[in-house]
This record gives C-alpha cells, sequence and structure tokens, in this order.
C-alpha cells in the first residue's frame, strides 16, 4: 500500500481528527473551530481525499500569534488551519 493510501485511510483519518479536537486549541486564518471539524469532514473528506490525490491540496497561510514570553517580551506562535493539523496528525 502505498503511504498517501495509508494516510488518507479513514480509519487515519478518523483518528486523526480525534486527537486534533482532543487537543482542542485555536482556528488558524480561516476561521474554522476545532469544534467544527467533524461536521467538515462529513462533508467534504471524498473532496479533500481527491484533491490530496491529485497533488492540488495547497496548505493555508499560518496565523500569528504574539504570546507573552518574560518580562516585557513577546514570541510570535505559528496556528495552522484546524484542516491543516489533522492532515499532519495524520501523516505522523
Amino acid at each position: 500500500m502505498e503511504l498517501i493510501e495509508r494516510i488518507l485511510a479513514p480509519a487515519n483519518l478518523t483518528a486523526a481528527s480525534r486527537e486534533v479536537i482532543r487537543n482542542k486549541g485555536a482556528g488558524g486564518v480561516d476561521g474554522m473551530s476545532v469544534a467544527d471539524l467533524k461536521k467538515y469532514l462529513d462533508e467534504n473528506r471524498c473532496e479533500l481525499e481527491k484533491t490530496i490525490r491529485n497533488c492540488h491540496y495547497q496548505p493555508q497561510p499560518i496565523r500569528g500569534k504574539e504570546i507573552p514570553k518574560g518580562k516585557d517580551k513577546k514570541r510570535l506562535l505559528g496556528i495552522p488551519t484546524v484542516i491543516d493539523r489533522m492532515l499532519q496528525q495524520a501523516v505522523l
């Protein structure tokens, strides 16, 4: 079985989405919340898989958020979209 097929296996994508939902976190530039992930996948899983298999998937830009670090210092945190986080988890 090819690696892409193992990544896109329904059981793997379901496990990856559960992990992202369990970890919670903020949404990315697209504004989708973690709570919306399951509904999105129910409606768009086939199209997402087709886009990835055809090498047309483009990750979305990362949302930047400054977080405090130490005394009077800040650090830029990059927040990917929920879909990109789920796909990263599926690859893992």
